[in-house]
């Protein structure tokens, strides 16, 4: 994906404003710096434990404006609908998607449909476009250092791992919950801590491809401690049976933040205090000696993580 976009959008698009690996990009009106962002939603099933495409679509769109340092505020959405679907549960998922965008105070403000015809849809995609305004505080890859902490904000993979176990595929089922949520109150907290050089939501590609992005933006290498990368046990039974690897799936509700060291406990310890970062924990650090992204084991040996070819589970968000 990376490469694709590189290759093809970036070379034709190219602008001063255009940064493939930023979350929002900033955009200056009346005085007042606004961050703006786009995604497409394509989950199958559509409905899942712990949530839908519904509020994926609103959790998905705010999140990357609050890893940026952004207030949501506005949302449009392109409905494009896949003849045949059953109206009660298009219902259900716009009705979703209205209260999350209602809990976020978060305006839809603009949108359009399209019919697909039968065979040619997953039932519903859903296309959305976010603008929030910039709480004051500039975040970003060039304000990274050496020796900086690596912190996540709760466990990795769940999401993945419960829109697969939705499937029923493989004969596995499971009462694993997405993380689907969003993660506006973290970044508050992040922010309100101070320290925090820059804030990624680990979507497609999870945890590892967050740290490919940060060693080829900054040149540093990435050292992750396995032992304190919180997944939760029934993900890691699943990726065990079906040679998954946790540190690649995708999360939709949690936040890996770079931070300066002498905050890092600070942030930890607020992050614990909330219903969202429970599970919150201090991974890693960046190291300028280092060249690879480097998982240190539990028994001491060290394993580089590859950066990732191709998408383990498609069409999980």
């Amino acid at each position: 994906m990376r490469e694709l976009i590189e290759e093809v959008f970036a070379r034709h698009l190219a602008s001063p404003s255009l940064d493939i690996q930023a979350d929002a990009v900033p955009l200056a009106l009346d005085g007042r710096e606004l961050l703006f962002t786009t995604d497409g939603f394509t989950v199958q099933p559509l409905e899942f434990p712990g949530g839908d495409i519904g509020s994926l679509a609103v959790h998905g769109t705010t999140n990357d404006l609050a890893v940026a340092g952004a207030v949501p505020r506005y949302l449009s959405l392109n409905a494009f609908i896949e003849e045949g679907m059953e109206i009660a549960q298009l219902e259900r998922i716009i009705a979703s998607l209205a209260a999350a965008a209602q809990a976020l105070d978060v305006e839809v403000a603009a949108g359009d449909t399209k019919i697909l015809r039968r065979g040619e849809g997953g039932g519903l995609y859903l296309a959305t476009t976010g603008i929030g305004i910039r709480s004051g505080h500039r975040l970003g890859l060039d304000l990274i250092r050496d020796g900086d902490a690596i912190l996540v904000s709760g466990p990795v993979g769940d999401h993945g791992i419960a829109v697969m176990l939705a499937r029923e595929e493989f004969g596995l089922h499971g009462e694993l919950q997405s993380d689907s949520a969003s993660v506006l109150p973290l970044t508050r907290a992040a922010l309100d801590t101070g320290g925090v050089r820059f804030m990624r939501d680990p979507t497609r590609g999870g945890l590892a491809t967050v740290c490919h992005e940060l060693l080829q933006a900054t040149g540093l290498g990435v050292r992750l401690r396995q032992s304190t990368v919180p997944v939760r046990d029934p993900v890691q039974s699943v990726c065990d049976m079906l040679g998954y690897d946790p540190l690649y799936l995708a999360c939709e509700g949690r936040v890996v933040a770079v931070v300066d060291p002498a905050a890092a406990d600070t942030l930890l310890h607020r992050w614990r205090s909330l219903p969202g970062g429970s599970g919150a924990a201090h991974i890693g650090r960046l190291d300028a000696a280092a060249q690879h992204v480097t998982l240190v084991t539990g028994l001491g040996g060290e394993r580089f993580l590859e950066e990732l070819e191709d998408d383990p589970l498609p069409r999980i968000c």
